[in-house]
């Protein structure tokens, strides 16, 4: 008998042993280093860098030079469900609310009906052109109607647009996934699909609940972390990506749209003027490559190279509808009643970039096992990667070429606060950037509220105690220290001179002296 229990566990899957986590780990850590690399040829050759990882994730998997074959379309589901949580809250904390209000109606416009738009040209295009039957064809028009937003965040705060532009866009690629989202899982589910209005209505109800859980959760999350001292400044960066994530956890079990919730709690958190500020946002923003690496990977790796050849052109007209016809008539349809420039209108026309979100949402009717899932997800493929090379690189020369870049504009300070419990008061840490306007202004000009002043400025490495006649610089670091009253004054008034100068008003650049 004991020899009988034995031979039982020996077709047992083992452990890892510690030889084999080594290995695994080495492997993990060569990979990390290269896609790193990759984003400094990216940088440097102007192509997107999703395309350098998925490229990565080609070369491990199958047809590969290691010929690992992968095909778990569930796991990289959920994966890319996890990545794209933590992509959403890096843009979302990244987001100024000063420069996505004012967009925010086009935003939600372009995020619904531009959607419904785009499905509709694309399906028609993917049903009479390439021959897909109407539920692929509509599987595959929601899926690519959706912006990336990784691909949106990254590309656009390189390009100096105007502020109503970025906002738009960055808005708009932060909402449409959660309707995208529903439309997929809904057309993917087996059996008839719903009849359109009882679609629309959950999709109403669903981003009502998800948007109600977010910025509940974003402002209590904010009003905690303002007021609960934590023993170590490196907590607080967690404790925002936490708060985070449990909005879309919380949105999620509550039948509501988990995506937007995160993304809405992520802007609520971003713009509280939370303690260690640009801490939580560098945090958030390596999190959000290791999320971008790890998808982009996974999904070169659940591609067969030699498939894609049979759907190349599929792809490629398809594609090319979408992004002539369908893109172009979606914001048009969208913002016929905000009056945009026609300049504004062609380059986010141009700008609806494709990223991992529709591959992401292509591995939707695999796990669904619908017919042809395999096709769309092909499909999907090589379109974002077509299309992505195509758009990318392109978008700031049409920038310049609309006359749409605003270089000249003064750059915003970055401004950390510590928060002194037991001294009732702030350490500001302020940096000055290579265009703001603080440039010039002598120590005494900034005309600090009583309860504050700067108390160092660190130059080129050196640090001294300045006097009121000292004269910043671009590239200065100061240490303000501001008592806890005046504290929110004193940052408004070194945002203002940062913006317009030794002539900015008290409470902003377009306020009296």
């Amino acid at each position: 008998m004991p020899e009988e229990r034995s031979g039982e566990h020996e077709g047992k899957d083992r452990p890892l042993t510690v030889h084999q986590l080594n290995e695994l780990l080495l492997i993990c850590s060569l990979v990390l280093l290269i896609a790193v690399a990759a984003v400094r040829i990216s940088s440097r050759s102007g192509l997107p860098s999703l395309l350098l990882y998925l490229g990565i994730g080609i070369a491990i998997g199958q047809d590969g030079i290691f010929n690992v074959k992968f095909d778990n379309a569930e796991l990289t589901q959920v994966i890319g469900y996890a990545a794209l949580v933590v992509i959403l809250a890096e843009g979302g904390l990244g987001t100024k609310w000063k420069e996505v209000a004012p967009a925010l109606p086009m935003a939600v416009v372009l995020s619904t009906v531009g959607v419904a738009v785009s499905i509709a040209v694309t399906a028609t295009a993917a049903h009479y052109l390439v021959g897909l039957e109407w539920r692929a064809a509509l599987i595959i028009a929601a899926v690519v109607s959706s912006t990336d937003a990784a691909a949106v965040f990254s590309v656009l705060r390189k390009v100096p647009l105007p502020t109503r532009v970025t906002g738009a866009l960055e808005a708009e690629s932060g909402f449409n996934d959660a309707p995208v989202v529903i439309i997929v899982v809904a057309l993917s589910a087996s059996g008839p699909v719903e009849h359109w209005y009882v679609l629309v209505g959950e999709i109403a109800m669903e981003l009502a609940i998800g948007a109600f859980i977010g910025i509940a959760v974003g402002w209590i999350g904010a009003f905690c972390l303002r007021h609960v001292a934590l023993p170590a400044s490196g907590l607080y960066p967690i404790a925002v990506m936490a708060i985070a994530v449990s909005a879309y956890a919380i949105g999620a079990t509550a039948h509501g749209s988990g995506f937007l919730a995160v993304y809405l709690a992520s802007v609520v958190l971003g713009n509280s003027r939370l303690p260690h500020a640009p801490a939580n946002r560098g945090f958030a923003e390596g999190l959000g490559w290791i999320a971008q690496i790890g998808m982009f990977v996974l999904l070169g790796l659940l591609v067969t190279p030699h498939e894609l050849g049979h759907d190349f052109w599929s792809a490629v007209i398809v594609g090319l509808v979408l992004t002539a016809v369908a893109r172009p008539l979606s914001v048009l349809v969208s913002l016929a009643p905000f009056r945009v420039p026609w300049q504004e209108g062609a380059l986010m026309s141009w700008a609806g970039l494709r990223g991992a979100v529709p591959i992401i949402l292509a591995t939707i009717p695999m796990v669904s096992e619908i017919e042809g899932s395999k096709r769309i997800f092909n499909i999907v493929f090589v379109l974002v990667v077509v299309y992505t090379l195509v758009q990318g690189p392109t978008l700031p020369w049409l920038a310049k070429a609309l006359r749409l870049g605003s270089s000249s504009e003064a750059a915003d300070l970055g401004i950390e606060s510590a928060p002194l419990e037991r001294l009732r008061g702030h350490l500001l840490s302020v940096a000055i950037p290579a265009r703001s306007k603080m440039h010039g202004v002598e120590v005494a000009e900034l005309r600090l509220p009583a309860g504050s002043a700067v108390t160092l400025v660190v130059r080129d490495g050196t640090s001294f105690v300045p006097l009121p006649s000292t004269v910043l610089r671009r590239g200065d670091e100061l240490l303000v220290v501001a008592t806890d009253p005046v504290r929110d004054a004193a940052e408004r008034r070194l945002r203002a001179v940062g913006q317009g100068g030794k002539l900015a008003g008290w409470l902003g650049t377009n306020a009296r002296v």
